[in-house]
């Protein structure tokens, strides 16, 4: 069997195999490879791995290995605790736990802590305790507070994202947290990418981490096109693309809440199934959109970055860059929620004259080398932003006058270096 050499535990390989035979996991990924196995043997892990290369996996895969090999207690004991950054994330894992863990003869208690919702049915179901918890980290810390739970006998914590962990705020909370787990424990740190204030992370919570790197390069499975277009005609490319190609599901990325809105009424105008996912609308709204999306209800789903942090849909077939991403990495986040499982996917980016450089910029961070297409009927009309003057990411120019984030950004290094 494909996944008999990361070293699963006769007991209990046999159920993981099957469930993985039956969620469509033909063999593992590099970092399934590298990690499950130190993973097994107890050691603390840093693993720099991007969207879609199956490092949620990577580590399910020893937690429930450790949790049936482990005697049951009654009541519960809170023994594994797992930390995302999203509400989205934290349900696209759970739903990896009771995938992978369905075959097992016994399965795990695993409670799901959002915020944006109720906490009194989150409350409910600690009663009597839990095996693993997966949580945003506002959330657990409320559920600290009302005495739902106890981090004192935690063995395995999981910090996924890391990097957004921190770069979404949550720093101080984390800390929190910290306090409240264990010294002696097992700590997994998984991100994308590996800035100062991660290393600190790592240094002050793991012991002697094993390193592992996963390159950042965009799967084989993804066919990428680059559409040069001027920036009032996106919407109109768009829709003559769904026409034409008459794609199934679009999973459409915007810059901005208010760009997301439009387009989708401009969408649905068209007659095409069309919804914003942001992060003003209630949690309640979200899961009913991402559930209507994986359903097939919902032909197109227009999201801001935010919004789409932990979006997994099976089998979707394309996704667009309406406007592209601000930060590069960002692209293979994005294009990652296609050709996922070994599924052909396809990524097709809207390229503005003002955007050309930042696309350049993109395809030189990731070594791509993606002909930019002119069709028919689009040829682009726009000049080409002055020598000196960077694209913004959204299509604007980002030149004299930062943004609101850049000025935060800016303040936060300041007072880092104050």
């Amino acid at each position: 069997m494909p996944f008999s050499p990361l070293g699963l535990s006769p007991y209990v390989s046999p159920a993981l195999q099957q469930a993985l035979q039956q969620a469509g996991y033909a063999a593992p990924t590099p970092i399934q490879q590298q990690a499950v196995p130190l993973v097994l043997k107890g050691r603390d892990v840093v693993a720099l791995a991007p969207t879609g290369s199956g490092k949620t996996a990577a580590y399910v895969l020893p937690a429930l290995q450790r949790f049936f090999v482990s005697p049951p207690r009654k009541p519960r004991v809170l023994a594994q605790l797992v930390l995302v950054p999203t509400r989205e994330l934290a349900l696209q894992v759970a739903d990896v736990f009771a995938t992978l863990g369905r075959e097992l003869p016994r399965k795990p208690h695993l409670v799901c802590a959002v915020g944006g919702v109720s906490i009194n049915p989150q409350m409910m179901a600690l009663r009597g305790g839990a095996d693993i918890v997966v949580a945003t980290p506002g959330r657990l810390l409320d559920l600290l507070a009302h005495n739902a739970l106890s981090l004192r006998q935690v063995q395995l914590l999981v910090l996924d994202e890391a990097d957004r962990l921190l770069e979404l705020g949550f720093g101080a909370e984390l800390r929190q947290l910290l306090a409240e787990l264990p010294v002696q424990r097992q700590t997994l740190l998984f991100s994308a990418t590996f800035p100062a204030d991660i290393q600190a992370l790592a240094a002050a919570g793991l012991r002697d981490p094993q390193r592992l790197e996963v390159g950042a390069q965009a799967p084989v499975e993804i066919e990428q096109r680059a559409i040069q277009v001027d920036s009032g005609r996106r919407a109109e490319l768009l829709l003559s693309l769904l026409e034409e190609q008459q794609w199934p599901q679009v999973l459409v990325f915007v810059a901005s809440i208010r760009e997301g809105d439009r387009l989708a009424a401009q969408l649905r105008k068209a007659d095409i199934s069309a919804q914003a996912l942001h992060g003003e609308l209630s949690q309640g709204r979200r899961f009913g959109m991402l559930q209507a999306f994986k359903d097939g209800h919902l032909r197109v789903l227009v999201a801001t970055d935010l919004a789409a942090r932990g979006i997994d849909i099976a089998r979707l077939p394309v996704v667009v860059n309406y406007e592209l991403p601000r930060a590069p990495a960002d692209y293979l986040h994005r294009i990652g929620r296609t050709g996922r499982a070994g599924e052909k996917g396809l990524a097709v980016s809207f390229i503005d004259a003002a955007a050309m450089p930042h696309w350049c910029l993109i395809g030189k961070r990731h070594g791509l080398a993606v002909t930019v297409e002119v069709l028919p009927g689009f040829v682009p009309q726009q000049a080409a932003p002055a020598p000196g003057v960077v694209a913004d990411s959204n299509g604007g120019i980002k030149g004299r006058r930062p943004s609101k984030k850049d000025r935060l950004r800016a303040a936060a290094a300041a007072k880092k270096a104050g």
